[in-house]
């Protein structure tokens, strides 16, 4: 089966802490995320991680440089292709919305201390946004 096509954004304020949203739905649910979602028909990556951010957190952001693309396996023989994307906050105010139970910042010790999606533990240590350590 082919994977779903899905994008999302990581966003760090000046703090250093990251937006993390919780999984309102399956695959998931209950875990903490970057926002992100499905790819709609004709809307590229970057499009829908843009509008994805915008739905589940109230705010409106610049999408960057994609940091990473990872295929995630989950029961069922369901797929999805993520890419994840750097961004910026260019308005809007936080608040949970569309398929998020919650949103907030986030540093790397209360990262530590939530269930995180798949693999993300380590695409944000690999990417150098959270410490080794972590």
């Amino acid at each position: 089966m082919k994977p779903v096509l899905a994008a999302g954004a990581v966003i760090v304020d000046d703090a250093g802490r990251i937006l993390m949203v919780k999984r309102g739905h399956d695959p998931e649910r209950g875990c903490w995320s970057v926002p992100g979602g499905h790819v709609e028909i004709g809307e590229t990556t970057a499009e829908a991680a843009a509008r994805e951010v915008l739905e589940e957190t109230g705010l409106r952001v610049e999408i960057g440089a994609e940091l990473w693309c990872a295929t995630i396996d989950y029961p069922g023989d369901r797929s999805y292709e993520i890419h994840d994307f750097a961004a910026t906050i260019v308005g809007g105010d936080l608040r949970p919305g569309d398929d998020a139970d919650d949103a907030r910042w986030m540093t790397a010790a209360d990262l530590a201390s939530v269930p995180l999606a798949a693999g993300l533990h380590d695409h944000l240590r690999i990417a150098g946004l959270v410490p080794e350590s972590f």
